[in-house]
């Protein structure tokens, strides 16, 4: 029978065992050479599961039983949909981790001839996170509650009393949030109808000061203000208002209620101010952990003119300022580059300089103003880096380039870009940020070859 024969149509039931995991996590089943990717099983898992897409090479099901399960299988520590992968080991988290990097770089990639240095654990398997965005919703008794999505069912909130990722001052926030806004009788924004009050809440926490920031993400409409601030405890309480049809935390008017306009928080000796809209990584023990490695790869001896890209607001780029001649930090969201300036200043750092920018569009500019880097450490998005805005960094010509990723899948074919283009892929090291989930961080060290690096033709 072909594979298209196979195919399985939406809503069909289908008894699966489980082979494998995915990049992203989801379990990987085969049925005479179909491949079903299936949410909620880990490998060796038999399960029966719904399909929600079928393509003709593949289908989306999620586990609605587990006929059988893994001999690898463990309890859950939680009923939380933000840590899929609390059935496994941790040890096994971290064993699939790894060979999913080692994977992408040399399937998608087409790489070799790396060192993949051992994986870097979690200092926290639990309550590690800094920053949590819930979204509000109506449970089935019609009454407000706050969570998280359920897994393959946008409009359904699946509402929490202990989120075991944040702290136990972080879930105390969150309760008196959703206490104010059920006695103010607000709604939750409804999926569906795109009509209602509260969208999101994000609660963020400074893990080695204390201080805690509260947004508060709601449509156009009002709000008894005296009252939220009265009856929330956080240092800096905010509101943003947007009118947006999709779902998102970013964008619309963010107003200040009260208390600090930025997030105090520390990265090993530096000092940092962070705005409600800027990135920061969420898991502070293990940033401190990742810029160790960076450190380490960059390898500074003092001499260097160091481009940060992607800088935010401007935490690897100021933790190698002391080794560095200066450091160029490039970033797109304006109050991240503020937050940046303002960090340099309060650590009394004087050879770093932080710019507001595209780097598709700023970088032949910027080099143009302070010269070739020597080094370039890269801190993308999980989609990575563009085409153009690889060959704009190659064109820059830095000897060395730290790459510190969060998606693998994205980048290898960035680090191939890198290779056909002159650099060698010397090494990669993961570094375990999310527990519980299928993310991984990894850093990644390109040296430009004997012959240096091929100038890409200078397109527009």
């Amino acid at each position: 029978m072909s594979v298209t024969a196979q195919r399985p149509s939406r809503g069909d039931v289908l008894e699966l065992t489980i082979d494998s995991l995915a990049h992203g996590g989801n379990g990987v089943a085969r049925r005479d050479g179909y491949v079903v990717f299936v949410a909620g099983a880990v490998p060796g898992d038999r399960v029966r599961a719904v399909v929600g897409k079928a393509k003709r090479a593949y289908a989306e099901a999620r586990a609605i039983e587990i006929v059988e399960p893994s001999p690898d299988r463990v309890p859950e520590v939680a009923d939380h949909p933000g840590a899929p992968w609390q059935v496994l080991p941790y040890e096994r988290q971290l064993a699939v981790k790894a060979e999913q990097v080692e994977d992408a770089l040399r399937r998608i990639g087409r790489l070799d001839g790396f060192e993949l240095e051992p994986i870097v654990p979690a200092a926290e398997q639990w309550r590690y996170r800094n920053k949590l965005e819930y979204s509000f919703g109506t449970g089935e008794d019609g009454e407000l509650v706050l969570g998280f999505h359920a897994p393959g069912r946008w409009n359904d909130i699946v509402s929490m009393t202990d989120c075991k990722l944040a702290s136990e001052k972080g879930n105390a926030l969150r309760e008196q949030v959703l206490a104010f806004c059920r006695a103010q009788g607000l709604s939750a924004w409804d999926r569906r109808d795109q009509r209602g009050f509260l969208r999101n809440l994000v609660v963020r926490e400074g893990r080695r000061t204390g201080a805690t920031q509260v947004r508060l993400i709601t449509s156009p409409g009002k709000l008894d203000v005296d009252a939220f601030v009265a009856a929330v405890d956080g240092d800096g309480l905010w509101w943003t208002q947007t009118a947006d049809l999709g779902e998102s935390t970013t964008g619309g008017e963010t107003t200040l209620l009260s208390g600090a306009p930025q997030l105090p928080e520390r990265i090993g000796d530096l000092d940092f101010l962070i705005s409600p809209e800027a990135f920061f990584q969420t898991n502070t023990e293990m940033a401190e952990q990742l810029y160790a490695v960076a450190r380490e790869y960059v390898a500074l001896r003092g001499h260097e003119r160091v481009f940060d890209l992607y800088c935010g607001i401007g935490t690897i780029g100021l933790s190698l300022a002391s080794r560095a001649r200066e450091v160029i930090g490039v970033e797109l969201v304006e109050p991240a580059v503020a937050d940046a300036i303002a960090n340099a200043r309060i650590n009394e750092i004087d050879n770093a300089r932080f710019f507001a920018g595209d780097i598709r569009l700023t970088m032949r500019e910027l080099v143009e103003r302070t010269g070739k880097p020597d080094v370039a450490v890269i801190d993308p998005p999980r989609a990575g880096l563009s085409a153009k805005i690889v060959r704009r960094i190659v064109e820059a010509a830095p000897r060395r380039i730290v790459y510190v990723s969060c998606n693998p899948t994205t980048l290898a074919p960035n680090a191939a870009q890198l290779v056909e283009a002159g650099y060698g892929l010397v090494k990669v090291r993961p570094v375990d940020m999310f527990p519980q989930t299928p993310h991984i961080e990894a850093v990644a060290l390109f040296e430009a070859g004997p012959d240096g690096v091929r100038n890409p033709e200078r397109d527009e």
